[in-house]
């Protein structure tokens, strides 16, 4: 049997592993008023959590993308999901902070895996100018498993099982409902690894592909690398780590991505803290990670139609990133203003940008990596991505906080208490509103370095 645009199902596929991923992710978030409540955690305790989580994804990162480009990308997302849906089960376990930590570690370790996966699929599966619409799609996929992830585990958090379903009560113990919204949601994960192990080959190995789909690929292939590269000459990581373009990228995303990490661990807290909302009402959550969604397509939509108009890819992306950048200057406002409608549609103006800017730089890494080492690439280019969200989490918890010293900016801070302590201690107590507006400056300083680095004059490095 053939199947009329494959490549697009393929699609579909990664679009529904990214939202198992931020679904799983995100339901501690969700739930973190009344977790913190269940196990007797403060912000410190809960720093402590992501930053764990934010170590094993780092570290993951470093070996994921490796692993993807020596088993291939169909086997490396099967390791990938498997291990991190059975992770995100087992955290109903978690009995106070240490177990949650250790459930979290292994949720990251996992978790990473996706990333560099899906970026050797669309590789494998698409052409330039439809690579930052591919990757536009899984990453909106992302966005909406963040979107609807309150609206499926708080009703499961919330609801009184001990008059409905008392079994479950007597099995889970306290906490049952956040306990069972791990379990539900992990074991999702392991239902996808069906439809993935059964369709996804190559486009020369598949039985799925027509033959128009698969000569359009190899057109494409032939046009954007000429010398046609052997993708068995994996880069070795001395290679990697010269290669200019690793460094420009992991700089460029360790700058902007604390934004977007911002808004997935501590928007719903400063919702509750600042703006007073409750438990129910942060579902009003969703807008920002609608916002992320169409950012994230719009964002490859926008640079495809651009490459379509005889751009570079590499141009056409930062071009894109360039009017993101120009936008993010509007975030010290959301905290400022008094009405929280207006601060809502100023955050969903920042998290649109955020997102368009994300896909058009994992698109640069496409762009600018031979395929046989992509995986390895992407991976140590999103290891920056991770250290800058660890870096984030410290400062914010500091400023949350009214001593960096005596209570700590998270899990790190102990660790390296001689390189942050002086920046700890300068923001501590300041509250949220620091961090928006050191958000303004971010991407614009990223986009310099891009720019000024050349990382549009990079794409001889796929010959």
């Amino acid at each position: 049997m053939k199947i009329k645009g494959m490549r697009w199902w393929i699609v579909v596929l990664l679009f529904l592993a990214a939202v198992l991923n931020y679904i799983d992710r995100q339901t501690l978030s969700a739930l973190a008023p009344t977790i913190q409540v269940d196990l007797k955690m403060d912000d410190n305790d809960y720093a402590n959590v992501i930053n764990i989580f934010l170590i094993a994804y780092t570290i993951a990162y470093l070996i994921s993308g490796r692993i993807a480009d020596k088993i291939g990308t169909r086997a490396g997302m099967f390791v990938f999901v498997a291990w991190w849906s059975i992770a995100n089960m087992l955290t109903a376990a978690a009995r106070g902070v240490t177990s949650l930590s250790i459930y979290r570690f292994m949720l990251g370790l996992g978790e990473a895996g996706i990333w560099p996966a899906a970026s050797k699929a669309v590789s494998e599966w698409f052409p330039a100018k439809e690579r930052g619409v591919a990757i536009g799609l899984y990453t909106m996929g992302a966005t909406l498993g963040a979107t609807i992830a309150p609206y499926l585990v708080i009703p499961l958090a919330t609801h009184t099982y001990s008059k409905t379903i008392p079994i479950i009560t007597n099995i889970l113990g306290p906490g049952t409902g956040w306990r069972l919204a791990f379990i539900i949601t992990g074991f999702a994960g392991l239902l996808w690894l069906i439809p993935w192990i059964i369709t996804y080959r190559r486009p020369d190995n598949s039985k799925l592909i027509t033959a128009s789909e698969l000569e359009m690929l190899k057109d494409s292939e032939v046009k954007e690398n000429p010398n046609h590269s052997d993708d068995r000459n994996t880069w070795s990581w001395k290679q990697i780590l010269l290669f200019r373009g690793t460094w420009l990228l992991l700089v460029g995303r360790l700058i902007t991505d604390p934004v977007w990490y911002f808004y997935q661990f501590w928007f719903p807290k400063y919702l509750a803290t600042d703006r007073g909302l409750n438990q129910e009402e942060l579902k009003i959550t969703w807008i920002i990670y609608a916002a992320a969604g169409i950012g994230s397509l719009l964002g490859g939509v926008l640079s495809g139609a651009i490459i379509k108009r005889g751009a570079t890819p590499e141009s056409s992306r930062m071009w894109i990133m360039l009017g993101c950048a120009f936008l993010m200057p509007l975030s010290p406002f959301i905290a400022s203003v008094t009405g929280l409608s207006f601060s809502m549609v100023l955050t969903f103006c920042t998290v649109l940008a955020s997102l368009a800017w994300l896909t058009n730089i994992s698109s640069l890494v496409v762009d600018v990596v031979p395929k046989h080492s992509l995986g390895t690439v992407f991976s140590v280019v999103a290891a920056g991505s991770t250290v800058g969200g660890i870096i984030m989490n410290m400062i914010v918890a500091a400023m949350v906080t009214q001593s960096a010293k005596v209570q700590g900016g998270g899990f790190l801070d102990h660790g390296f208490h001689f390189m942050f302590d002086p920046l700890l201690n300068l923001v501590s107590g300041h509250g949220y509103a620091q961090w928006f507006l050191i958000m303004a400056f971010l991407h614009p300083i990223a986009w310099l370095i891009l720019k000024f680095g050349g990382i549009q004059r990079l794409s001889s490095a796929k010959s």
